[in-house]
């Protein structure tokens, strides 16, 4: 509050004003200063600093609409209080005679000035009529008492016109002004304190103007000091409150004795006083005395038919209020200092079967569940710094010996004097619980399965205590299958099959829940070694045939296990499925174990996925060539492409990791495409130098069964002018297994073309022995491992391999040989060519073509 409120602490400044007063009225009670000198000085000098203060005020800003309105009510009042000021001060300038007028002009003046600020404070309200009449008859009881008193306190005899008006006059003024500071005493502090300071101030003005009328001795004037420094100090302060806000003091009507016994208390003093002094009344004393008595019997009549009134009211809102509360199924119970049942309302009996006299006095711990009642009670005693409603959830006891479900509002009104207790509001929520149960349990489960659901998942995992634990996912591959053929039916069938066979492995413990689609998940305390086994009797679970409508399908499974001690939620199910997709890439059906080494290749092959799309745009593919040389001369036959993406993110990607994620983004078509062209514009410019050497290029059978093959090769060739023999075309022995009538006829359409085609990786097993005669190729390419050594086991079936290709009218090519031993077992063997690091290794272009001019001869 930026102001000091007068009346609580007086300021410095104040305080030296009263102690001053008080030296001057001494030292005019003692002779050594005239008393009408120390009235003045002493109200001159409480006027003077009440003027500055309001000065102050004032001139005061404020942001708020009423701010302009304050400071005209500041300056009326600053005017009235230094009319007041030099009222008093120019007394002792003026002559005897005349001081009575002066005095009396003073206080007409002040009384305007006084009344204009008064009506411009702000916070005035409409009143009611009945509030209206209320306040009449109490400033008529109140004035009529104080004109009582003004009359017979007066000398007897004449009275001087200036003493009689002032008198009447002044007793309505003060009775207005006092009842209206008494009845905004608690709503408008501020205002009621100008008020009552400008009824001091005028009233000490009465009283000179009075006193020079009857031209009283010169001490009597000090009577009016202390009214008048009282009504300068207390506009000031009131005036300071308003401008801070006038906050209101407190709630509740005003006080009705002070309005109804002041009035006989005024007159009955005067007339005791009158009594005392003179002994008898004059005919007028005797009519205002009569006076008064009408306004207090009016007032009586007035409070009679308010308390009727009031208690009509009070009446109906308690039977209001006793319907809303037996009505009600809330309980009420009322408790006292110790927590004893007081009082409780008739929903106890009705809803909780609890009667009012097995209740009453009894402690509320009595009525809460043993195992709740601790905590409740603690949270009663514990301090609380704001207002806001306790709530409290606890099972309370039933008439039938059951418990139920309830939450309570506390609300402390022991402070209240008509309430006096502690008050629980208690409604029971049992249903509502049940509802809430209901719905956290729909939320955590899914809904075709019955499982957990990755909700429920993420909650369990993040309430653990980072023990020992494992985490298994686990996904069921072929239901899309299912679903394209037998229709979702049967797909859903098939997940319920599943979701039953893993509930059936599982323990009573874990937690078995449903992520996905095709995934669930299985949350166990077991250690590593335990869920990895858990892991491989799921995957034989869910492998047993499953039956479907006309069919039985056999389900494939991918399960990753990832640990769980200091993982958190998150990455403990990133882990597990890392490791599961690891299981995918493997073959499925197994189970794999999340490690960091893992998490660094699945890393690399997403930045693999990410990078390769555009690299052959980018102009990041290259292609080196190895030669394949013939063994008995050791002159270079051929080369063969080998693909290289020197990507600047990841450096060189070789083939064995480039190409199935070719092959999983579907680019290797396009891969291959660029393959051949590049191949082919290489084999065109070392032919044109002279050289005739075959260009071995490699395909999958995705590239050699797309419709656009045969005419891509045949376009491409011509595009370069390359000789079709020239081109060797190879195809992976183990990857044909499947397409064979495809590719037998996809080979013979190349040789067709002139192409040469060549089978990469032969194993020489019974069965490629017996589809050898089917396949349409030229060159046939063996590892060094079915050459062996001279006296290695292999030796006989290298033999029948070289006799069954001259006879096929095939070449063999031994590759990958890497030492000189290994080239003379294959030279031994009587295999024609060879190709490998022992011989040459890949190089670019350049490197090769230097190479080649070693062998100025070599063309075949």
């Amino acid at each position: 509050m930026p102001h000091a409120y007068l009346v609580h602490r007086p300021p410095p400044a104040v305080a030296a004003v009263l102690a001053v007063a008080a030296l001057l009225v001494t030292a005019a009670l003692a002779g050594a200063l005239p008393p009408l000198a120390a009235t003045t000085l002493a109200g001159a000098a409480g006027c003077a600093l009440a003027g500055v203060r309001l000065s102050r005020e004032a001139t005061l800003g404020g942001r708020d609409r009423r701010a302009p309105r304050r400071r005209r009510a500041a300056a009326l009042l600053d005017a009235a209080v230094l009319v007041v000021g030099l009222t008093v001060a120019v007394l002792p300038l003026a002559g005897g005679e005349q001081r009575a007028n002066v005095a009396a002009h003073g206080l007409a003046a002040a009384a305007l000035l006084y009344g204009g600020g008064l009506l411009l404070l702000p916070g005035h309200s409409r009143l009611a009529p009945r509030v209206r009449l209320r306040r009449a008859v109490d400033v008529l009881g109140l004035g009529t008492a104080l004109l009582f008193a003004g009359w017979v306190l007066l000398p007897p005899g004449d009275v001087p016109p200036l003493a009689r008006a002032v008198t009447v006059c002044g007793a309505g003024v003060l009775a207005g002004l006092l009842v209206s500071a008494l009845a905004e005493r608690r709503r408008r502090p501020g205002a009621a304190l100008c008020r009552a300071g400008a009824a001091a101030a005028l009233l000490g003005l009465a009283d000179l103007v009075v006193l020079l009328a009857y031209r009283a001795p010169a001490v009597a004037t000090l009577s009016a000091v202390a009214p008048l420094l009282a009504g300068a100090l207390f506009t000031a302060a009131g005036m300071a409150r308003v401008s801070a806000g006038d906050p209101a003091l407190g709630t509740g009507p005003p006080p009705a004795w002070p309005r109804v016994t002041a009035p006989a208390a005024v007159a009955t003093l005067a007339a005791g006083h009158h009594l005392w002094t003179v002994g008898s009344f004059t005919p007028t004393a005797v009519l205002l005395g009569l006076a008064v008595i009408p306004p207090l019997v009016c007032r009586e009549l007035i409070t009679a038919a308010d308390n009727r009134y009031w208690a009509s009211r009070l009446a109906a809102r308690e039977a209001h209020f006793r319907a809303l509360v037996s009505g009600g199924r809330d309980l009420i119970l009322l408790l006292d200092d110790e927590l004893r049942v007081r009082w409780l309302s008739a929903a106890g009996a009705r809803w909780f079967g609890l009667r009012d006299d097995e209740v009453r006095g009894r402690r509320l711990a009595e009525l809460l569940h043993p195992d709740d009642a601790p905590g409740t009670l603690a949270r009663l005693a514990a301090p609380r710094g704001g207002q806001e409603p306790l709530l409290l959830v606890a099972r309370m006891a039933t008439g039938d010996g059951g418990w139920r479900e309830t939450e309570s509002t506390v609300s402390d009104q022991r402070g209240v004097p008509e309430v006096d207790a502690v008050v629980l509001h208690v409604r029971d929520i049992g249903e509502r619980r049940r509802l809430e149960r209901e719905l956290h349990r729909l939320a955590a489960t899914d809904q075709l399965t019955g499982l957990a659901n990755r909700r429920e998942l993420m909650r369990a995992l993040g309430a653990r205590d980072h023990g020992p634990g494992a985490l298994l996912l686990v996904e069921v591959h072929g239901l899309g299958a299912v679903a394209d053929g037998a229709g979702p039916s049967a797909a859903d069938g098939l997940l319920l099959t599943a979701a039953r066979r893993l509930r059936d492995v599982v323990g009573p413990h874990d937690l078995l829940a449903r992520v996905a689609g095709e995934e669930f998940a299985v949350l166990t305390d077991a250690g590593p070694l335990p869920a990895y086994a858990l892991g491989g009797r799921l995957v034989a679970a869910l492998s047993e045939p499953c039956p479907t409508p006309g069919s039985m399908v056999r389900l494939r499974v991918s399960v990753g296990l990832a640990e769980l001690a200091g993982a958190g939620p998150e990455d403990a199910l990133r882990q597990a499925d890392l490791a599961r997709r690891r299981a995918v890439q493997l073959g499925r059906n197994r189970v794999e174990w999340y490690d960091a080494y893992l998490e660094e290749q699945l890393v690399r092959r997403l930045d693999l996925e990410r990078e390769l799309p555009g690299a052959a745009a980018r102009g990041e593919l290259d292609l080196v060539y190895q030669p394949v040389l013939g063994l008995a001369d050791r002159q270079p036959v051929g080369t063969e492409a080998l693909l290289r993406w020197r990507s600047p993110v990841l450096g060189t990607v070789l083939p064995a990791e480039l190409l199935p994620v070719a092959e999983d983004l579907d680019l290797i078509g396009e891969l291959g495409r660029w393959v051949l062209d590049r191949a082919c514009r290489q084999l065109a410019s070392w032919s044109a130098g002279g050289r005739e050497l075959w260009m071995a290029v490699n395909v999958t059978p995705g590239e050699l069964l797309a419709p656009d093959f045969l005419p891509g090769v045949a376009a491409t060739l011509a595009g370069h002018a390359v000789p079709p023999h020239q081109l060797v075309v190879e195809v992976g022995e183990p990857r044909i297994g499947r397409e064979l009538p495809t590719v037998v006829a996809r080979l013979a359409g190349l040789r067709s073309l002139g192409v040469r085609t060549a089978l990469d990786d032969f194993r020489a097993e019974h069965a490629s022995l017996a589809q050898l005669r089917r396949l349409p190729i030229d060159l046939l390419k063996v590892r060094p491992q079915l050459v062996g050594s001279a006296h290695d086991l292999h030796r006989p079936l290298i033999d029948v391999v070289v006799s069954l290709g001259e006879r096929l009218g095939l070449s063999v090519v031994v590759e990958e040989l890497e030492s000189e031993a290994d080239v003379e077992r294959a030279q031994r063997a009587g295999c024609p060519y060879g190709q490998g690091f022992a011989l040459a290794r890949p190089a670019t272009a350049e490197r090769v073509e230097a190479y080649f001019e070693e062998f100025p001869t070599a063309s075949r």
